[in-house]
C-alpha cells in the first residue's frame, strides 16, 4: 500500500497552479463562505489553516479582518509556494505535516481545516496537535467532503488502492466521534449532500 501522506503531496504538487479555479476543487471553494460566517463570530486574533493549500480561504479572511494574524500550513511544496506568493507578509505559511504543528502550544483563537482532512492517516494525532495549538476556549472549524452511506462505504473500500492520497470520507457521525474525546460542544452537520461542517471547542 502506497504511503498517502506521499501521494497527498504529489497530487497537490501536480494541482497547485490551477487549483483556484479548477473543478476539482470547487467543493473546497464552496466551503469559504461557511468558514467565514463562522469565524466572524468568534474571537480571531490569530488563526491556523491547517492544509492551507493555496492560501484562498486565509485570503478571504484576511479581506474582511486585515488585523488578524494568519499563519497556514500544508504539506505539498507547490501548494505553499503559491499560498507565499498570494499573501506575502500577511500570513506565516509553512512546509509541514499536521500530525507534528511546528506552532508554539496555546498559539491560536481559531484552527480550520477546509477539504483536508479525509487525507490524513492518523486523523486523531491531528486532532491532538490541534488541540495543542488551541489557546483554552479557542474553536477547531472543520469543513469536509461526505457521500451518502452506501456510496461511501464503496469508496472507503477502494481508497486504499487510489492515487490521490484519500485516506477515508467520513460520516457527521463518525467525526463526531473522533473529535468528542478530544474537545467539548462538538457538533457535525451535513450542510450539503455532499459536505460536512462541524466543530469542538478546547
Amino acid at each position: 500500500m502506497s504511503d498517502p501522506k506521499l501521494l497527498s503531496q504529489q497530487n497537490f504538487d501536480r494541482q497547485a497552479a490551477s487549483y483556484d479555479s479548477a473543478s476539482f476543487s470547487l467543493h473546497a471553494r464552496r466551503l469559504y463562505p461557511i468558514f467565514l460566517s463562522q469565524i466572524l463570530q468568534l474571537p480571531h486574533q490569530n488563526i491556523l489553516d491547517v492544509g492551507c493549500g493555496t492560501g484562498a480561504l486565509l485570503e478571504l479572511i484576511l479581506e474582511r479582518l486585515p488585523n488578524v494574524k494568519c499563519a497556514g500550513l500544508d504539506l505539498s511544496p507547490n501548494m505553499v509556494q503559491c499560498a507565499q506568493t498570494k499573501l506575502g507578509e500577511r500570513a506565516h505559511i509553512l512546509l509541514g505535516d499536521s500530525q507534528s504543528l511546528p506552532f508554539s502550544n496555546e498559539s491560536f483563537d481559531v484552527v480550520v481545516c477546509n477539504d483536508s482532512f479525509h487525507h490524513y492517516p492518523a486523523p486523531s494525532a491531528v486532532l491532538q496537535e490541534i488541540y495543542r495549538v488551541l489557546r483554552p476556549g479557542g474553536v477547531f472549524l472543520i469543513g469536509e467532503t461526505t457521500a451518502p452511506a452506501p456510496a461511501r462505504f464503496a469508496i472507503n473500500l477502494l481508497l486504499p488502492f487510489s492515487h490521490g492520497g484519500d485516506v477515508r470520507l467520513y460520516s457527521s457521525q463518525e467525526l463526531v466521534g473522533l473529535l468528542s474525546p478530544i474537545f467539548h460542544g462538538v457538533e457535525c452537520k451535513k450542510v450539503t449532500s455532499t459536505s460536512l461542517f462541524g466543530w469542538g471547542i478546547k
